[in-house]
């Protein structure tokens, strides 16, 4: 992944509040304009791929607060950072498996833990500079999200997947759109102004 020097506006706020990344500031914007995570109510069961360092999961668990029945699981090829989790990446209501979810054996794993009402994919894959490349690379990993979807999301669930703009993106929303009563594209504010990421989020499967 490409290093930025200098820490921006955004990844400054994310020190000062407790998260490794800056990147929680994308899923809140995503959360309280699409209402991907419900203050209170049924059981609610979030699937986030691509978690490290862990910002979107602490985000999760700190909004879900001590609401019954709630479960999240985090998957990353790398470790979440623990310094800010204070003790939230402990206990029965979260569960971190550290692998590829493009693998087999990985998504036997995880839909074991489901059917989640909510799927969140942030995953970016080591990018290299050449932009169809990327964007490929990218389109993979939010076709695996969409994947999961299909099998491990409840009627009625909400996905956001992060994708590069370009190439067959435009096949991939619509695929969402068939899945999903409401298929959307977003761009938050805290995106970097250079960056050709967005996301697609999927309200309501059918």
């Amino acid at each position: 992944m490409r290093q930025y020097e200098k820490p921006d506006h955004w990844a400054l706020r994310a020190q000062k509040e407790g998260y490794p990344a800056r990147s929680v500031y994308k899923l809140q914007e995503l959360d309280e304009k699409f209402f991907l995570l419900p203050a209170s109510g049924q059981p609610f069961r979030v699937l986030d791929l691509g978690a490290a360092p862990g910002s979107w999961s602490l985000y999760v668990l700190r909004k879900a607060g001590s609401r019954r029945g709630f479960f999240l699981a985090a998957v990353d090829l790398a470790p979440l950072s623990r310094q800010y989790d204070q003790g939230l990446f402990e206990g029965e209501r979260f569960s971190f498996i550290q692998g590829d979810f493009t693998l087999p054996g990985v998504r036997a794993a995880i839909e074991d833990q489901g059917p989640y009402n909510l799927i969140l994919c942030d995953a970016a894959p080591a990018t290299t500079g050449n932009r169809s490349v990327d964007t490929l690379r990218s389109l993979v990993l939010a076709e695996e999200a969409l994947n999961y979807a299909e099998t491990g999301l409840a009627k009625g669930g909400r996905l956001a997947v992060k994708v590069f703009q370009g190439g067959d993106t435009a096949g991939l929303l619509q695929k969402i759109r068939r899945l999903f009563g409401t298929g959307k594209s977003f761009k938050p504010q805290a995106c970097r102004s250079g960056s050709f990421e967005t996301y697609y989020i999927g309200l309501d499967k059918r």
